[in-house]
């Protein structure tokens, strides 16, 4: 038997579809679990597993072991070794075991979805330890783990070359002739599992996004699973042409196969989270950067969650019970245009993050790189980041996607029907928190001056803060008694 191309650890099913998807590609790999029933029974499923999940020569390639030294031993040097392990302690512990059985220039690759910070202190103590640290963001799910999925590599750079050929051929593919991998190096230390904390809090705002619509297409005009399925099936058809929107027609044609009766309609509406749109809307503020859509729907899911209390609070708190009254094929119309109007000030603030990020840590960020990286395999992949990439093309240091003239135009386009909507959301006591938000972002940074002059003299006025003037200077501040110059009349 030959030294392996690759090693994983983990086997849980993402782990167990990314080693497929290697060894469906031609490359050897070995793979350890820290349970050896779960290495024992992974290998033995090869033998009957289907031929759209096994390739010819997959169980050949892909070999288990039970003893982590062995699992070592075996990979070709420079050691290539792909944890798949719960993001947090499992990480380092992991690595502390791995640490003593390598050698310098062995490259270990975190492919959970670890929090950034995390990735910047290992990539530091793995450099100093003579190790190359790469933190890959993967999306995708599980399905794209086995069939394509979005990666995005960052970390030590010394890294990328042994990893590229085989990062690229098991990613998603997109472009005219289907051959461009949706895979390419991102940046520096915790850069990787960054970009892919950005991508999950825009997948957090679409996600939220796309219930507000479905909310207010049913709850105002009263439309049946069967007709939000042709909503949603012409809103793919279009300019919303995404994965989320695709999925979510999708899932109005489900039936429960126990009651006969819609699958959705039996969901609790309950939404968990597994952390990473919260880590990035809590960067957002330590970085004083806006990104106020996706941190509604952080709040959003949270509100959610308190079912019981609402159940409460549904029996004692009134609100309008207006009923809508207008053109539902116009409502519709606005509707879309809302939503994608919405989504584009998600991404907009998204890439705002990400340029603040990068100057937080000297990062090197190629913007229309990453938007290539999402267009295929991941979960927020949609039609219009070619527009994305054309945008930061034409503008390399574009500081805002708003001001592109693809998206001035869009939104000028649709805003019109977006203030219907929203103030016939709130007309009718229905909560639109990412619709909302997004609307009120825009609106804010549009505006040349803000009542945040007021603050700020409220805040030197108890505080003695200071301010700045509009007659003077940047950067020159001033503090005033308002106290003793008050004039009470």
């Amino acid at each position: 038997m030959t030294d392996h191309d690759i090693g994983l650890i983990g086997l849980a099913v993402m782990g167990q579809n990314l080693a497929l998807n290697i060894a469906n590609h031609g490359f050897s790999i070995g793979v350890y679990n820290r349970s050896p029933d779960v290495t024992t029974a992974f290998i033995d499923s090869l033998a009957e597993a289907p031929s759209d999940r096994v390739a010819d020569g997959t169980p050949e390639r892909l070999v288990g072991y039970t003893s982590l030294a062995d699992f070592v031993s075996r990979l070709q040097r420079p050691r290539r070794i792909m944890l798949m392990v719960k993001a947090g302690p499992a990480v380092d512990a992991v690595i502390d075991q791995l640490q003593p059985l390598l050698e310098p220039g062995d490259i270990i690759i975190d492919g959970g979805n670890s929090y950034f910070v995390d990735s910047n202190r290992r990539a530091a103590t793995l450099k100093e330890a003579g190790l190359i640290f790469v933190g890959a963001g993967v999306s995708g799910g599980e399905e794209g783990a086995l069939k394509g999925p979005s990666i995005m590599p960052g970390g030590d750079v010394a890294g990328w070359p042994h990893i590229k050929p085989i990062f690229q051929s098991i990613a998603a593919k997109v472009g005219p002739d289907s051959d461009i991998p949706c895979c390419e190096w991102v940046g520096e230390e915790g850069a990787g599992h960054y970009v892919k904390m950005v991508h999950n809090g825009i997948e957090y705002g679409d996600m939220q996004l796309i219930c507000e619509a479905y909310f207010l297409l049913r709850e105002l005009l009263g439309l049946d699973n069967a007709q939000l399925y042709e909503v949603f099936r012409d809103w793919n058809a279009g300019e919303l042409d995404s994965y989320l929107i695709e999925i979510t027609r999708d899932i109005f044609t489900v039936v429960d196969p126990d009651t006969g009766d819609y699958l959705v309609d039996k969901v609790l509406d309950t939404a968990k989270q597994k952390g990473t749109g919260k880590w990035m809307s809590q960067h957002a503020l330590d970085l004083g950067v806006p990104t106020t859509l996706i941190t509604e729907a952080v709040y959003a899911r949270c509100l959610s969650g308190q079912k019981d209390a609402r159940e409460r609070a549904s029996q004692q708190l009134s609100g309008p019970e207006g009923t809508f009254e207008g053109d539902p094929a116009q409502f519709i119309e606005d509707l879309r245009g809302a939503l994608y109007a919405s989504k584009l000030v998600s991404y907009a603030q998204g890439y705002v993050q990400l340029d603040a990020a990068a100057r937080e840590f000297g990062w090197t960020l190629d913007n229309g790189a990453i938007a290539m990286l999402w267009r295929g395999g991941c979960i927020i992949r949609s039609v219009f980041l070619e527009d994305i990439k054309r945008a930061f093309d034409k503008a390399p240091g574009l500081e805002n996607l708003l001001l592109d003239e693809f998206f001035r135009d869009a939104i000028d386009r649709t805003q019109a029907g977006w203030r219907r909507v929203v103030a016939t959301a709130f007309q009718c006591g229905i909560p639109v928190p990412g619709l909302s938000a997004a609307l009120t972002y825009y609106d804010g940074y549009r505006q040349a001056r803000l009542p945040a002059n007021l603050l700020q003299a409220q805040r030197d006025y108890f505080g003695a803060h200071t301010y700045e003037r509009t007659d003077r200077p940047r950067g020159e501040t001033f503090h005033t008694d308002w106290l003793g110059l008050r004039q009470l009349r």
